[in-house]
């Protein structure tokens, strides 16, 4: 956990006044029927995470609430990098986060769209306060450390923030296995890996190079270049194309755990495991364009990625 000295954390902690009044409104809004907590983190998840709105359909009906409101939390958290212009706006950010889970934990939820839904996530479901802790101290160390020295800092930040998320959605549908524990790790190693690197060209252009530097200093990749001319070179395709192998790895190591069904993901499991789709699709694009991030066609929707989650869910592989 980050500890900040006793005036910083004043600072943030004026920060977090205006952060919970400028949110309360926001949740009165919900109260007079503009728009209530459900349909709030249903159009955030459907705005910011096309793939993950697609998965969503998948879920039973029972369970999609709980889903909208875990990714919009995600969502949330994810995005509060690139939201703020300084570190302590992000940290009064988190910080409210941070007591808010508590806060809901104790029945009192913030009047805030998306911390209401996870009230009725959590209380329907019983879901861990761990995981969602352990998700806002990565987002907190990601402030301080945007980039990765070595692919074991950016493997285990993997794991705090997309395979602790998939341990939640685990968890929500009632699935204790040890085996599907071990296979949602790898899978959100290798979703965190592959949304990275689509997402390169976006945090080259605020001078931030998302591949660990032990990579890209085996690759002779300048980066000042890259931040500059906004072009990929052979140097930085081949650093991709490391990058891209690990994540294809883990994806391979997760599909191995179901070896003794035939590949096959147990059916109520399937909705968790439908997340690899996007990644393999990713995968499939970096391929086609030999591992140039900067490719148009990474950032183009994918028309065939609805009916390749379906089949792949009736199928129960990925």
């Amino acid at each position: 956990m980050i500890v900040m000295p006793l005036s910083l954390r004043s600072h943030c902690l004026q920060r977090l006044s205006s952060f919970r009044r400028l949110h309360t409104s926001s949740a009165l809004r919900s109260e007079t029927g503009s728009f209530n907590p459900a349909e709030y983190c249903k159009d955030l998840v459907r705005k910011h995470d096309y793939e993950g709105y697609l998965t969503s359909q998948l879920y039973p009906k029972r369970f999609q609430g709980g889903y909208l409101a875990l990714r919009a939390f995600y969502i949330e958290l994810a995005t509060v990098r690139e939201a703020v212009s300084q570190t302590t706006l992000g940290q009064a950010r988190l910080m409210f986060w941070r007591d808010a889970m508590k806060d809901i934990y104790n029945d009192k939820p913030p009047r805030h769209p998306i911390a209401l839904a996870m009230y009725e996530a959590t209380r329907d479901n019983h879901l861990s306060l761990y995981h969602f802790n352990r998700i806002i101290e990565a987002r907190e160390q990601e402030l301080h450390n945007q980039t990765h020295l070595t692919l074991e800092s950016m493997t285990s930040h993997a794991e705090s923030t997309s395979s602790t998320f998939l341990y939640l959605l685990l968890e929500m549908l009632k699935l204790p296995s040890s085996t599907l524990a071990h296979a949602a790790s790898h899978l959100g190693v290798a979703q965190s890996l592959t949304t990275l690197i689509r997402a390169l060209p976006f945090h080259a252009s605020k001078g931030v190079m998302v591949i660990p530097a032990e990579i890209t200093a085996k690759h002779n990749v300048n980066q000042q270049e890259i931040f500059s001319k906004g072009k990929s070179s052979h140097g930085l395709e081949d650093a991709v194309f490391e990058l891209a192998t690990v994540a294809n790895d883990h994806l391979l190591t997760a599909r191995d755990m179901f070896k003794e069904s035939g590949g096959r993901v147990p059916p109520d499991a399937m909705p968790v495991f439908s997340a690899a789709i996007p990644v393999v699709s990713i995968l499939s694009t970096l391929e086609s364009v030999n591992f140039n991030v900067f490719n148009p066609s990474l950032q183009i929707r994918d028309w065939r990625l609805a009916w390749q989650v379906w089949r792949s869910y009736y199928k129960r592989t990925f």
